[in-house]
């Protein structure tokens, strides 16, 4: 379902953080408003430091709200895949009385049903994605409702995640000013957009290269399979030239960005350019290639360890290959040294956006296009999650009340009418706006039964 209104998608990266402002008209996502800012209190993906990260919202969505010229009033956050733990889940629940159509609290209770697990005190349930509904034996139903039926079954996909992850990115939020949307773990989000229908379909291996981390997700039969997190990204490339080439990590980075290639086949010897050294009065000149080659063993290295954990579930054998994405792929020659290293098809996405087209932009646009995309069979089941998905233009269907108390009341489903973002005044008028290997291969065997 192509929902109507405004989404907001909050990516919280370690090198920046960044806010997506975009309408959804008709099936068309328009962006219309962007904010970034240097990311601070974020490591590897995860906040560290809740008050600084709060700054740096602020600032991004400031940032947002005056190029949109709106309101910022909830948002869509990424949570990453560190400690993401995967399982099959399935509940059954009794309709009732014969001839009784099947409602929407009967979904609620049978998602309900299948998140009776015992979960370790320090973890906590994120996603619950449904993959069919069963009526007195009839599977492969995706949304049951108005059917007849006296016994009601629920298959679906349940993603937890370390308490910890979880409640440090909704107290920033909430201390930023701000209300959770939703929380969608990141790969799961990115491979609805950076994928095609049959790479989604058939299988394939999706990375994302970030500043901290970089994560691979193997995304088959449209469910998210697998995931493994390497803890470098491109902040490591950067300290390795800072180190190497003894010049500040600001030097180092404005190299990486203006001369830096991962495949150092493609780079000459006789290509110089001047490095500032500490401790020196007149610069060094470096080689492009000298440069490529510190770049391309980093890049290299994460590659080998993502690889190592593919092979372990035969990942690499799906025939989608791998699409990569993230701000570090921006890289030239990353996508070529990915498919030395992979021995398998490789390609880039980038966002082909307005004023998006750039790799780091995936994750938050990928937010937004999500919680768009969303049906009222997927909201129904998040409603019973601790953080339930409440966006504009696709939410709770008001018929059915509210499955657990939520803190705030602008979280239950009687608020639903509150939009997203509000509409800012004129700016003229506006004084007052403040600114194991084989436990794994049978652990990923299961999903392709």
């Amino acid at each position: 379902m192509d929902n109507q209104g405004i989404y907001v998608g909050l990516d919280i990266g370690t090198t920046s953080i960044k806010v997506i402002v975009a309408e959804a008209v008709q099936g068309q996502m328009n962006v219309i408003g962007v904010g970034s800012q240097r990311s601070e209190g974020v490591s590897r993906g995860v906040i560290v430091d809740i008050d600084k990260a709060v700054a740096v919202i602020q600032a991004a969505v400031a940032q947002a709200e005056d190029k949109a010229n709106i309101k910022i009033d909830r948002v869509v956050a990424g949570i990453p895949a560190n400690m993401l733990q995967i399982e099959q889940v399935s509940g059954m629940i009794a309709v009732g009385e014969e001839n009784k159509e099947i409602s929407d609290n009967d979904v609620r209770s049978v998602a309900a049903a299948a998140l009776v697990r015992n979960l370790p005190p320090e973890r906590e349930t994120l996603s619950l994605v449904p993959t069919e509904f069963i009526v007195d034996g009839f599977d492969d139903i995706k949304d049951p409702r108005g059917m007849l039926g006296v016994r009601l079954e629920m298959r679906g996909i349940m993603l937890t995640v370390p308490k910890t992850v979880i409640h440090n990115t909704k107290k920033a939020i909430e201390k930023a000013g701000l209300r959770v949307g939703g929380l969608v773990i990141s790969p799961l989000a990115i491979g609805r957009l950076a994928l095609t229908d049959g790479e989604q379909d058939f299988g394939t291996v999706l990375i994302d290269m970030g500043g901290g981390q970089s994560t691979a997700a193997v995304i088959h039969d449209r469910k998210l399979k697998f995931t493994s997190v390497d803890q470098e990204g491109g902040e490591y490339i950067t300290k390795d030239i800072s180190v190497v080439l003894n010049t500040s990590f600001t030097d180092a980075e404005k190299l990486k960005r203006e001369y830096g290639n991962a495949d150092s086949l493609a780079t000459s010897e006789e290509e110089t350019f001047p490095v500032t050294v500490v401790g020196k009065h007149e610069p060094a000149m470096i080689s492009e290639k000298y440069l490529s080659e510190i770049i391309e063993a980093r890049v290299a290295q994460i590659f080998k360890r993502l690889k190592k954990a593919l092979d372990a579930v035969n990942a690499l054998e799906l025939p989608g290959g791998v699409v990569i994405t993230g701000g570090t792929t921006a890289l030239p020659g990353v996508t070529e040294l990915a498919q030395d290293i992979f021995d398998r098809p490789v390609k880039r996405f980038i966002p082909d956006d307005m004023g998006l087209r750039h790799p780091s932009f995936t994750e938050g646009l990928a937010l937004i296009k999500y919680a768009a995309q969303m049906t009222d069979i997927e909201m129904l089941v998040s409603s019973v999650l601790p953080t339930p998905f409440m966006v504009d233009g696709a939410q709770i269907p008001s018929s059915s009340p509210s499955p657990a108390p939520q803190k705030q009341p602008e979280q239950t489903a009687a608020s639903e009418g509150q939009r997203l973002v509000k509409r800012k005044p004129d700016k003229q008028t506006d004084k007052t706006k403040s600114k194991e290997p084989s436990a794994l291969r049978r652990f990923f065997g299961n999903f392709f039964e």
